[in-house]
């Protein structure tokens, strides 16, 4: 079964601009899916029309196979959405919150205590619960969107750029979290600009660029359209010339670091064996760039041609 379906979904704004262009995805349930694309190129106007937010022009969208034109609220039970932008209720306390929440989907109050304190403890906010939510720093206001959004308990999860703001210690915490939630059955959909975060985290992917679908395969198959990346090797001293090995590309950045261009079919092997014999050790490698950014960004046009090359 698909969480979501969305087939020739389009969205034009009355001054005539087209933010949708006749896009179609789908999300299999138990997915962890990443909707990603440059600002402005659609990503909210789609989860704003899946929410009911934002009126489609046109287009199919099922939830768990509830069509949202005819049945809305079969459809919205069935979601949990974490905005892009902060809409709490600043003067309202934060365990109060979520009881209202749960309460909003028809929650019983006795479980509705359970379920905020649980997910409160979850986002390390249960020693704020007395507390009203303009007292919250960013990243808390960010992880007390996050329990809102789950106290319903959904089977689809929507994030919007939900990690914007908050610190790396944070950020890793909640990666941890919505990898144990997944892993239990939610289906997520998350956009960010975080792009080594969605690396990280998503399974499957979509593209939107200009309001319509550039990319839309599973992670793995679209990094592996990369038919060039460049490594950097630390070693554990210093190197005078450039080690010849036919068909790869190397330059030395320092004394102690190398940068190996690697193409699609080759592997790194030659490079260990070359050095070993010329009795440098490698102590650490890293991609130079991350993998997904480079491909990101050829297939947005978001910048100007940098090299990366694509099948």
């Amino acid at each position: 079964m698909n969480a979501l379906t969305i087939q020739n979904l389009t969205k034009t704004y009355a001054n005539g601009v087209e933010a949708l262009k006749s896009i179609n995805f789908n999300v299999a349930e138990g997915d962890f899916f990443a909707l990603l694309g440059p600002n402005g190129a659609g990503k909210t106007t789609v989860i704003g029309i899946v929410t009911s937010l934002v009126n489609k022009t046109s287009g199919r969208i099922e939830v768990f196979e509830h069509n949202i034109e005819k049945n809305l609220s079969a459809a919205k039970s069935c979601i949990g959405v974490v905005p892009q932008e902060i809409n709490l209720n600043l003067f309202d306390g934060i365990f109060n919150i979520l009881v209202n929440q749960a309460g909003f989907y028809g929650v019983p109050r006795k479980e509705s205590l359970k379920r905020a304190e649980h997910y409160l403890r979850q986002m390390e906010l249960w020693d704020k619960r007395k507390e009203m939510a303009r007292s919250l720093s960013g990243g808390m206001k960010r992880r007390l969107m996050i329990a809102r959004a789950l106290v319903s308990e959904p089977r689809l999860l929507l994030l919007d750029e939900p990690t914007a703001g908050v610190d790396i210690e944070t950020r890793r915490a909640m990666w941890n979290f919505l990898r144990k939630i997944n892993r239990n059955g939610t289906t997520i959909i998350l956009t960010t600009h975080y792009l080594e975060e969605a690396e990280q985290l998503c399974n499957q992917l979509a593209i939107i660029d200009d309001g319509e679908i550039v990319e839309n395969d599973s992670m793995y198959n679209v990094l592996t359209k990369l038919k060039l990346e460049v490594f950097v090797l630390n070693l554990d001293q210093s190197i005078d010339a450039v080690p010849e090995i036919e068909d790869y590309f190397i330059e030395i950045t320092n004394p102690k670091e190398i940068e190996v261009h690697v193409k699609q079919a080759q592997t790194l092997n030659p490079v260990f064996e070359k050095l070993a014999s010329l009795g440098i050790g490698v102590l650490s490698m890293r991609n130079k760039t991350n993998r997904l950014e480079e491909l990101f960004i050829e297939l947005t046009r978001a910048e100007s041609n940098i090299g990366v090359t694509i099948e």
